[in-house]
């Protein structure tokens, strides 16, 4: 027991306990290694380095397959010693050229590179592009026995070698070199090299060469985010769609392969960086993501919640100058009433739906003047009555085809004005309680409200997510309205993200290819062996990829940015694996009764969230 004086009186000194704190039961040192409880080590220092190295050039012995530390410590060099050192090494070299040229001795290429180098690192330094730091590379390897601890000391010295890396042992050392390589922060062997900064950020122990940036000595943070880690190697995925040619981005993937776990995640790291997120969600996988991180949910579909697609945009009078738009509107409500009745309208047709549209805009006082703009839209049945109204039996005829959307039994979604007009930063859009016949006639009402906010005068970063695109492309007027937004949305700093898993639909149809075409980013996942010909085809993979997706691992896939492709599987911490789940056993403890039934309760687009954060273990607060 430990004392200390109070005065005349001694009182037991508080004593930290030593249980909880993690150590080994005992530590032997022998000259070469130590045995560390029931396990033995082994240290070595780096003390040979290649002359050139490249992005992630440790990465063989960061992935080596049995147990091995690795331990970087740097520390920097003050700018003004570096260069008063530069300058002496660089008077060194050149009397010794200058010696060996009296003596007519052949000058030393390995001395003349030396120079050379040291003389580009001096400028650089010189013009503050760059900085000296002293960097000690130590290993320790570990085995269960001695005979054992050899045979992995001689691949890790064989694996050393192919890398152009001279080792030592820490001989007479083992202990200091053991605690060199543990999270201490603690160099008790100094033995370091001198490295400039690009050289060093080469050595970032997490550094890829997968996507990376066209100059390799950039060692700028990058702006991207997490997709996952690399298939191949342990190597980080970091990815950023918003400096690529365009920000559109296409997953495909089969049923259960891990595609909207992915496009959740994604959307989880696109929230950190402030980008506005706009989803299309058919079947309700979204709802709590939204309700967990704040967003609005609005659930087309349900009882009193309509989105009314006369409404001109909030902010139409003031860019009056440039756009007309109310003609906008009317030839959006072409598209709409083509998709609506489920067939390509007749040019007569588009001529009494054209007078109609004008004529039911006119009868709530809103004409070509900007100042009307901002009166109440009419609504369907405006439209419907305004057909009738006509004495062209064509416009009554296609009146007749309206009734089931305007006194029928679909008349719900369009028999009043729009009741929810959703904001902030996540937005979803749930399309689960529409009837089938009108799921696509609600995708594409939902990506004309979407497109709203994409064109105000607001100018953010944005990314539309439509999950199940083929939903809205097997309808050719939605595909047209898809592949339009899909050419614009980069003109509006947007990106469209579209998800599917029946590809066959999409990459049949020409429009569904183009659709493909216009997105930089391309993201496949497991593919069905009978779409899996059709994917090789339009995205040009090669024998190798074609047998990856063939059998790759849930969560496991390929992204294509152009040229570059590279295998990830993504990953997640557990806050965000319990935010993005889909697995009903995940879901089994945590969602209401009925969240998986077709027929669940109804209940209002915007009504109070049925999971709070809770719901889900988030001791660090990542998602308040």
């Amino acid at each position: 027991m430990m004392f200390r004086t109070r005065g005349k009186h001694l009182a037991p000194a508080p004593v930290r306990a030593l249980d909880a704190m993690p150590a080994p039961e005992s530590v032997q040192v022998a000259p070469r290694h130590l045995r560390i409880g029931e396990m033995f080590a082994a240290s070595f220092a780096v003390t040979g380095f290649p002359s050139e190295v490249g992005p992630g050039w440790l990465e063989p012995l960061l992935t080596y397959p049995g147990r091995l530390d690795v331990s970087l410590h740097i520390e920097p060099i003050e700018t003004a010693v570096a260069a008063d050192r530069l300058r002496r090494q660089r008077a060194r070299f050149e009397s010794g050229r200058r010696a060996d040229f009296e003596k007519g001795r052949l000058a030393d290429p390995y001395a003349e590179a030396a120079a050379e180098d040291a003389t580009e690192l001096a400028y650089r330094l010189a013009r503050g592009e760059g900085r000296l730091f002293r960097v000690g590379l130590y290993l320790t390897v570990y085995a269960g026995t001695e005979r054992a601890l050899a045979e992995q000391t001689s691949a890790v010295k064989a694996l050393a070698s192919g890398l152009l890396l001279q080792m030592q042992p820490t001989s007479f050392r083992a202990l200091a070199g053991w605690t060199s390589c543990l999270p201490l922060g603690v160099d008790a062997i100094k033995l370091s090299r001198t490295f400039d900064t690009a050289s060093l950020a080469a050595s970032f122990p997490f550094t890829s060469p997968d996507l990376s940036p066209a100059d390799p000595t950039d060692t700028a943070a990058p702006e991207g985010i997490l997709y996952g880690v690399n298939a191949a190697s342990s190597g980080l995925v970091i990815y950023d769609r918003w400096a690529q040619d365009n920000y559109n981005s296409v997953v495909l993937a089969r049923s259960g392969a891990g595609k909207s776990f992915f496009t959740k995640l994604e959307i989880l790291r696109c929230l950190y960086r402030d980008v506005q997120v706009l989803v299309v969600d058919p079947e309700n996988e979204y709802e709590r993501l939204a309700v967990l991180v704040g967003g609005a949910f609005l659930d087309l579909g349900a009882d009193g919640v309509r989105l009314n697609p006369f409404d001109l945009p909030e902010d139409a009078e003031k860019v009056a100058g440039t756009t007309n738009a109310l003609i906008r509107r009317a030839l959006f409500l072409h598209t709409f009433i083509s998709v609506l009745v489920g067939e390509q309208l007749s040019p007569s047709e588009r001529s009494a739906l054209d007078r109609a549209v004008l004529a039911a805009y006119a009868a709530v006082g809103i004409t070509a003047d900007p100042r009307t703009w901002k009166r109440q839209a009419p609504i369907l049945s405006d439209l419907a009555d305004a057909l009738r109204a006509g004495t062209d039996p064509t416009g009554v005829a296609l009146a007749a085809k309206l009734e089931p959307f305007t006194t029928g039994s679909w008349a719900g979604l369009f028999d009043g004005p729009t009741t929810t007009a959703p904001s902030g930063h996540l937005q979803v859009f749930c399309l689960r309680q529409l009837p089938e016949e009108l799921k696509s006639v609600g995708t594409l009402l939902v990506l004309d409200t979407v497109w709203r906010q994409v064109t105000s005068r607001e100018h953010r970063r944005r990314l539309v997510v439509v999950d199940e695109a083929w939903l809205l492309m097997k309808e050719p007027e939605g595909a047209k309205f898809l592949l339009r937004m899909a050419k614009a949305a980069r003109k509006r700093w947007a990106g469209l993200a579209i998800t599917t898993q029946d590809i066959a639909d999409v990459l049949s149809t020409d429009l569904g290819r183009a659709v493909v075409a216009n997105a930089s980013t391309q993201i496949l996942f497991r593919q069905a062996p009978q779409a899996l010909d059709a994917v090789a085809d339009a995205f040009h993979l090669s024998a190798g990829e074609r047998d990856f997706l063939a059998t790759a691992p849930v969560g496991t896939g390929l992204l294509a940015a152009g040229e570059a492709r590279v295998a990830f599987t993504a990953v997640a911490s557990d806050t965000e694996y319990a935010v993005a789940t889909t697995n009903p056993n995940d879901l089994v403890d945590v969602e209401p009764d009925g969240y998986f039934d077709s027929e669940s309760e109804p209940h209002d687009g915007m009504s109070e969230p049925v999971f709070t954060t809770a719901d889900i273990d988030d001791p660090d607060g990542m998602l308040l």
